[in-house]
């Protein structure tokens, strides 16, 4: 199983940040990065200085989004569409997509679902339930 460090990621989002900026050859998750990265021009500073980056205690300022866990949380959404892992995210995450009109709306929406998801399962000591989560982008995707 993949288990990058707090800093392996932080380099990678710096590193995905500076290729597209220079225009150079992307790796395949280096471009779906991009991708996210260009959504959130707020986060440039962040990613323009790996040193700082990898240096940076987000718990210390409660007041700015930790760009590197909301960025990856992007990927991690985007990796369980593709793979429609668990069963029935991908049809959840499109129709909240279409219902709020912003696949980048939906993406935060099922960013607090999966938040929850694991909040819950850590508490309880169980293993992250897939199928709550699901249910959870679902009832977005329905609300009226």
């Amino acid at each position: 199983m993949f288990n990058p460090s707090q800093a392996d990621v932080r380099r990678f989002f710096c590193a995905a940040h500076a290729k597209q900026q220079a225009g150079q050859p992307m790796e395949a998750i280096e471009t779906l990065a991009g991708l996210w990265i260009a959504e959130h021009p707020e986060y440039r500073e962040d990613l323009s200085d790996v040193d700082a980056a990898i240096a940076r205690n987000y718990d210390l300022t409660p007041d700015k989004t930790n760009p590197f866990l909301h960025l990856s949380m992007h990927l991690s959404i985007s990796e369980q569409c593709s793979i429609d892992q668990p069963r029935g995210i991908r049809q959840a995450v499109e129709l909240l997509a279409r219902r709020l009109g912003s696949l980048h709306d939906a993406h935060h929406v099922a960013m607090e679902c999966l938040g929850s998801m694991l909040w819950e399962s850590q508490r309880s000591g169980r293993p992250p339930d897939g199928d709550a989560y699901v249910a959870a982008v679902q009832r977005n995707a329905t609300k009226d």
